[in-house]
């Protein structure tokens, strides 16, 4: 994976910066993750305090684990931290005391060098002056944080221990030693205090800040050793010593700062953007923000949250009691939960009218999938699930003008490309099939689909309002039916056994003023 600080290179650090793998090569694609509106998802579950961990939690949830293992020991951590709040506790200390720091890092790192005058635009932070303020905050921020994480007692949890291991490995390296005052300038490069300890070698020493007490010193020495060696005769010709230093100071100034902007600041500032450990001790960071961030969305949700129990098997099944959207059920009460239970079915026909609640349903299936697969918390009072290698949403698509291909043909080419990335181990939801073309070759082609994606044993929840194609594999006893219910021409929001032979398109139309009734006032007004 690879790391956010190489990833944001000379930009100015965006917490959505990952993106979703291409398909077949991540659990997740750009298209799944457009239609399970996975900004949505990371703007409900964001609790981080700071930029590094927003951006690692919207990386999980663009690119989340397929890893089992790897899930169950983030599980792990987040039950200790909750279970130990003296722990938790002091990670948060720790965040709230470097999170206003951060910028200045990120300022140091990536900020242009301008002037007091500068047109740059300054969305993008601009370095004026030499740069000495940046690098003094820039490195304090990386050093406190670092100190302020390994002066708590290591964890017992496996991944959290890593996250120290990081931070660990960070001390003592040169980008560390680098971060310590002072720095010195060789013939053969930039020098840490540990590399150049012990060598005589003639060195200039790099010290952030424009007064050099040393330079200061040998300007009044040289000054000192003219007066004391040159005739009395000779000083009448000598400028005071006000006069003499201070335009020698002034004139050195802009070359003393100049010389370390360019030969110091810019190098290490460098040198730190690529460094591995650097970025590995950031993220650590981020990693810990993360966590915290899970539990937080947990405590604020409004409903119940559970770590979900993750299932080995050699198909993909979910199993959820009372499950929440985790977007539309955020701080909602009155949001009714569903239980879902897929064992050893392989389709799920999930059929009603308009605005009964079949896409939210099946986007809350997916969206738990997938926070299921970052380690977080589900909205839920039971959870148990396999781990999906892949997770496919397909809607219905305006075709391309230029495609050749039409509605059908464009979504066919989408449903063809998520049939070849799946395995046994995948879940798909269809929102409707085979649109842009006539019934029988809708009945016709969506048999064909549907009849290989069983056979091919993945999840695959199927939306639709055609009870005719989903009666063509009950007879088959294949699959699963399912139902928005309805009570009093009103959606209850629940999930009942059985297959919707009704349309609530007139109470639509009505809803929207659209119906025939309106159309005829309309049309009468308008004579």
């Amino acid at each position: 994976m690879k790391p956010l600080l190489q990833i944001w290179d000379s930009h100015w650090p965006d917490s959505k910066a990952c993106h979703p793998l291409p398909t077949g090569e991540g659990v997740i694609d750009a298209g799944a993750a457009s239609v399970i509106e996975i900004d949505k998802l990371f703007e409900a579950v964001n609790h981080a305090s700071t930029t590094i961990g927003q951006a690692v939690l919207y990386r999980s949830l663009t690119q989340p684990s397929a890893d089992t293992e790897a899930i169950r020991a983030k599980q792990a951590a987040v039950a200790e931290l909750q279970a130990k709040p003296e722990l938790k506790a002091a990670l948060e200390n720790v965040l709230q005391q470097v999170a206003g720091q951060e910028q200045h890092f990120y300022a140091l790192l990536f900020s242009q060098f301008g002037h007091s005058l500068s047109t740059v635009e300054r969305a993008h932070p601009v370095i004026d002056g030499y740069g000495y303020s940046h690098y003094r905050r820039g490195v304090k921020f990386m050093n406190e944080w670092t100190q302020g994480l390994l002066s708590i007692d290591k964890p017992d949890s496996t991944y959290l221990q890593g996250v120290f291991d990081k931070v660990q490995s960070f001390v003592g390296t040169r980008a560390s030693s680098l971060m310590q005052d002072p720095v010195y300038l060789t013939e053969n490069g930039i020098k840490s205090k540990l590399e150049q300890q012990g060598k005589f070698s003639p060195a200039i020493i790099f010290v952030p800040r424009l007064f050099k007490p040393l330079l200061l010193a040998l300007a009044v020495l040289v000054y000192g050793l003219v007066k004391a060696f040159v005739p009395d005769g000779l000083l009448a010709a000598i400028p005071d010593e006000a006069i003499f230093l201070s335009p020698l100071l002034l004139l050195s100034l802009p070359l003393i700062g100049g010389f370390d902007r360019d030969q110091c600041i810019i190098p290490l500032r460098a040198e730190y953007r690529q460094s591995p450990q650097v970025g590995a001790a950031l993220e650590a960071l981020g990693q810990v923000d993360e966590l915290l961030s899970f539990i937080k969305f947990a405590e604020n949700f409004g409903h119940a949250t559970v770590l979900p129990s993750l299932l080995e098997a050699d198909h993909h099944r979910i199993n959820l009691a009372g499950a929440v959207n985790p977007v539309l059920g955020k701080q909602n009460p009155a949001y009714v939960g569903n239980d879902f239970d897929l064992d050893d079915e392989k389709l799920v026909f999930i059929t009603g009218p308009n605005s009964g609640g079949k896409t939210a349903f099946c986007k809350t299936v997916a969206q738990i999938q997938v926070l299921a697969q970052t380690g977080c918390f589900v909205p839920a009072q039971a959870a148990t699930l396999t781990v999906a290698d892949r997770i496919f949403y397909q809607a219905p698509e305006i075709s391309h003008l230029d495609d050749g291909e039409g509605r059908f043909g464009a979504e066919l080419k989408r449903t063809k490309e998520i049939f070849l990335a799946t395995t046994a181990k995948s879940l798909v939801v269809l929102d409707e099939m085979s649109e842009g073309t006539t019934f029988e070759e809708k009945m016709a082609s969506s048999e064909t689909v549907l009849d290989g994606f069983y056979r091919k044993g993945n999840s695959t929840l199927l939306i639709t309002h055609n009870h005719q194609l989903v009666d063509v594999f009950a007879k088959k006893r294949l699959g699963m039916a399912k139902q928005v219910e309805f009570a009093d021409d009103l959606p209850t929001f629940k999930l009942v056994p059985g297959i919707s032979r009704v349309s609530h398109a007139d109470r639509v139309a009505k809803k929207i003023g659209f119906s025939k009734a309106d159309i005829d006032n309309y049309l009468a007004g308008s004579q």
